[in-house]
């Protein structure tokens, strides 16, 4: 009997915190009418945001705080009548949301002065620059990383989404075939089944994660 393999401490430790995190974020949102549809922004976005906080340069504890306070500050202003479909995608918005609490970390940063710099004019001036400077830098990474990280979150969603809705069988073989790249006839063998199975499955499941992605990417949720 094959040893379950063990699952490496980093994994579980960003686990610990997705789930810290996911909780934090419903107990903040207790008293708001459909916690169920922000607990599904939250599935669906984390990653998102947690991938472009941590190649900004943020840790993970940081990026996960990131998470939940743009998720928040989103649930606020949608709570209040303040999101406008109208003015800009939604993948725009979502950017500019992600995007200022980021800064606000490396903002909170660089506003911890050393005991040498403290009373220091010249010093609080130097910073001002430094903190303009930076959140230049940080603005313009940003922007180049987020359509790439944008399209993969977008992708890595709609096929859980959909991976729920088909049989594992189908998903099974769309896994193999589509993802894995395996290709017809490994894919045939390997689960006993023959070509027009796995021609039905690509067919059927890739449909439904087209839908799911276009679905995505037109709204919120």
């Amino acid at each position: 009997m094959e040893e379950t393999p063990e699952i490496p401490e980093e994994v579980k430790k960003e686990k610990g915190l997705w789930e810290k995190t996911r909780k934090s974020l419903i107990e903040r949102l207790n008293n708001w009418e459909d916690q169920r549809t922000w607990n599904e922004f939250y599935q669906t976005y984390w990653r998102l945001i947690y991938s472009v906080a941590t190649k900004a340069g943020l840790t993970r504890e940081e990026a996960f705080d990131v998470i939940q306070e743009t998720i928040i500050a989103i649930a606020r202003q949608v709570q209040k009548g303040q999101y406008d479909p109208r003015a800009g995608s939604f993948k725009a918005w979502l950017l500019q949301m992600t995007r200022w609490r980021v800064l606000d970390v490396f903002r909170a940063r660089k506003r911890q002065p050393s005991l040498a710099d403290q009373g220091n004019s010249e010093s609080e001036e130097t910073s001002n620059l430094a903190l303009e400077r930076l959140s230049n830098e940080k603005d313009n990474l940003l922007e180049s990383i987020w359509d790439k990280e944008w399209r993969d979150n977008i992708t890595s969603a709609a096929i859980e989404r959909v991976k729920a809705k088909v049989s594992p069988r189908q998903f099974q073989i769309f896994d193999c075939y589509v993802m894995k790249g395996w290709g017809v006839k490994k894919t045939s063998e390997a689960l006993g089944i023959n070509a027009a199975q796995v021609y039905l499955a690509k067919h059927r499941v890739g449909a439904l994660v087209k839908k799911e992605v276009q679905g995505l990417e037109g709204t919120m949720l």
